[in-house]
């Protein structure tokens, strides 16, 4: 039964009599006589892009072992190996996407989103992101960097996964997003006498102290990554979007403090002087980079610092502005206005990418969308395959376990229908998934 997991072969979703003729094979012992323990799973497709390099092998075979790592990478199927045979497709490292928030996702309606944000007890918004998690697998993306929620939805998420008891993705999480008070890391403008303003405790800060704290409650809780908040938000009421919301000094505490407990830090940044602000203090990554300038591009350039665009979220924004509240819809229509063109310069500059969604403001599981925006933005395919396996695991701290195709890495390995190099939405037609060893999507 083990066996049968770990090829995906379960009741009601692939033939019986194929589960059938596999058991036979396995206890006939046709298939593990050149095995100490379960036979190797031999994964043949037209293409592989292992994405050590920007190349792609032509009919290669990907063979996992029964510890889920990647054994080799060759030309001939073993002796005793279970074949998946893939066809006329391309498999890839497993997708990464640094920027998503699971425990949430946005509609069409602003003010009914605000109302459910509000109202919906935790209990019940869980089920939502287990839903969210298993959406963004099946899309191909087999692990994601969730970079804020509430209520430790992310953390709680993320310990469900990796105890097999909902299915998902391998999640980076952030906990809550750490700003100052009135900023994009605060909530709405409640009357203090009615709902109690949050302290450190929920992320929001004023001081170089607090800001320390606001990191350590986040660690407490189980934080695998610090994500705050030097500029304004587009989908927040009260703060601008482009101007710096902490100061120098808090932006050092936060980033001292995260590096010094080894957590790496992702700085949420429209605007340009913030962005150079948090660039000062060490941040690790620039997520959105809406309004960022040349001179700012060619710093992180400089000191190896990744720009996580969100390309996809901008272009959602900007199609439902009309349906946003005056204030948001104002910063919508600035951002979508910028976030492409400013990609395009990044591009031509060479700033290290890493691919982001910000999934969560547009619906969960069309991740492989900003492949096409990324694309249509100057960037050839082979590099925005690399944005979203390479140096994702790069960015993210797991370049040693994921990220490519290569023996002693994790299992995480995916399947697209043709060839993403010549066409890249064939990224959003993903036909096998398969995490740690284990297939979860197969044809």
């Amino acid at each position: 039964m083990k066996a049968m997991a770990r090829i995906g072969l379960r009741p009601g979703r692939i033939s019986t009599l194929v589960a059938v003729m596999v058991l036979a094979a396995l206890a006939a012992g046709t298939w593990t006589a050149a095995w100490a323990g379960e036979p190797p799973i031999a994964l043949k497709a037209k293409r592989v892009f292992t994405a050590v390099t920007g190349e792609m092998l032509e009919n290669a075979v990907v063979l996992v072992d029964d510890h889920g790592k990647i054994a080799a990478i060759g030309r001939v199927v073993p002796k005793g190996a279970i074949v998946v045979d893939l066809g006329d497709a391309t498999l890839l490292p497993g997708f990464i996407d640094a920027h998503v928030h699971l425990s949430g996702e946005m509609s069409d309606n602003w003010y009914r989103d605000f109302y459910h944000r509000m109202l919906r007890p935790p209990a019940e918004q869980a089920h939502y992101a287990a839903r969210n998690a298993r959406k963004t697998l099946l899309a191909g993306f087999t692990t994601v960097r969730d970079v804020g929620s509430t209520d430790w939805q992310a953390v709680s998420l993320r310990n469900a996964i990796r105890t097999g008891v909902v299915e998902g993705p391998r999640v980076l999480a952030a906990n809550h997003s750490i700003g100052s008070t009135g900023g994009h890391a605060d909530g709405p403008p409640f009357r203090p006498e009615q709902i109690t303003p949050d302290g450190p405790v929920k992320g929001v800060c004023n001081g170089p102290d607090e800001c320390r704290a606001a990191v350590r409650f986040q660690i407490k809780y189980g934080a695998d990554v610090i994500k705050f908040m030097p500029s304004g938000g587009v989908l927040s009421l009260t703060d601008p979007v482009d101007v710096p919301e902490l100061t120098q000094e808090e932006m050092n505490a936060i980033v001292a403090e995260a590096h010094a407990w080894d957590r790496k830090v992702a700085a949420h940044c429209h605007g340009d002087k913030a962005a150079r602000m948090a660039i000062a203090a060490g941040v690790d990554s620039i997520e959105h980079g809406t309004f960022l300038s040349d001179d700012t591009l060619r710093l992180m350039k400089k000191k190896g610092v990744y720009l996580v665009p969100t390309l996809f979220a901008g272009e959602w924004v900007g199609q439902q502005a009309d349906r946003y509240p005056p204030a948001v819809a104002e910063k919508a229509r600035a951002a979508a206005a910028q976030m492409q063109k400013m990609f395009q310069r990044a591009v031509k500059i060479g700033v290290p990418i890493a691919f982001g969604t910000d999934a969560g403001v547009e619906p969960h599981g069309l991740n492989a969308h900003e492949f096409s925006l990324m694309v249509k933005n100057g960037m050839a395919p082979k590099d925005a395959l690399l944005a979203a396996t390479r140096e994702g695991a790069k960015l993210l701290g797991l370049a040693d376990r994921i990220g490519t195709i290569a023996p002693g890495k994790i299992a995480d390995i995916i399947a697209v229908a043709g060839n993403p190099l010549t066409d890249i939405t064939a990224t959003e037609k993903v036909i096998f998934v398969m995490k740690g060893g284990r297939i979860v999507k197969r044809p």
